[in-house]
């Protein structure tokens, strides 16, 4: 399965990005949120507002308006939020790109597709208001997820709603709507949504990791960074 997507998405050529258009892909830059950039060992990351400091602080390092980055990276983001860890299992394995910009910021749709669902995942540590487009390639059948929009992009659309390439899907939301988190885009690629709607994991625990790597596959492979 995996295989026939990559195959379908290496005939691509374009680079594409999930936010404003109007904002340059020269001004992202890499952005190391894992267990092993030392940066984070004295910092309360799991805080909005020292994560975004940090952040802040990259930016500027880089002259840049977006730091992205994140897939299959092991963080401790999650490590205060109760919704992760069940007994003994603890998630904290990011499974799609996050893009970190200032709240407000247009998301768009990288290609043509329909809405599957959507839904506000209010729980603290969650999605906030999510959604999740369904798309067709050359007869391949998969579904990218949007998630820490603003209360507003799910306010006034419906499911089976199409947009193209490059239409307006929302607005990043603020920590209060997103659930505790700087604003971000959290960007996945999910080929089954094994029956759920509005939601899906976008973090897991190692045990689950090998059956994730095939279903989420990198959104690298779509956006081609």
């Amino acid at each position: 399965m995996i295989s026939r997507f990559k195959e379908h998405l290496n005939k691509r050529e374009d680079t594409i990005s999930p936010l404003d258009e109007l904002i340059s892909l020269d001004s992202f830059c890499p952005l190391d949120l894992s267990v092993f950039n030392s940066d984070l060992d004295l910092i309360e990351i799991t805080d909005p507002k020292t994560c975004q400091q940090y952040i802040d602080s990259q930016l500027e390092k880089h002259n840049s308006k977006v730091a992205y980055g994140g897939y299959l990276e092991r963080r401790n983001l999650y490590s205060d939020k109760s919704s992760f860890s069940k007994q003994e299992i603890f998630r904290n394995i990011h499974l799609g790109i996050d893009f970190w910009t200032t709240a407000g910021t247009k998301v768009i749709a990288p290609l043509k597709g329909k809405i599957h669902s959507f839904q506000n995942n209010s729980a603290i540590g969650d999605y906030g208001p999510t959604i999740i487009l369904q798309h067709e390639l050359e007869g391949f059948r998969f579904h990218t997820l949007y998630g820490h929009l603003s209360l507003e992009s799910i306010e006034s659309i419906r499911i089976g709603q199409e947009f193209e390439k490059g239409s307006v899907l929302g607005t990043l939301g603020t920590p209060d709507i997103n659930v505790n988190y700087a604003p971000h885009l959290h960007f996945q690629i999910i080929i089954d949504m094994e029956g759920m709607n509005g939601d899906y994991p976008g973090v897991c625990s190692e045990d689950k990791l090998e059956f994730y790597t095939q279903n989420c596959p990198d959104p690298k492979l779509l956006l081609n960074f």
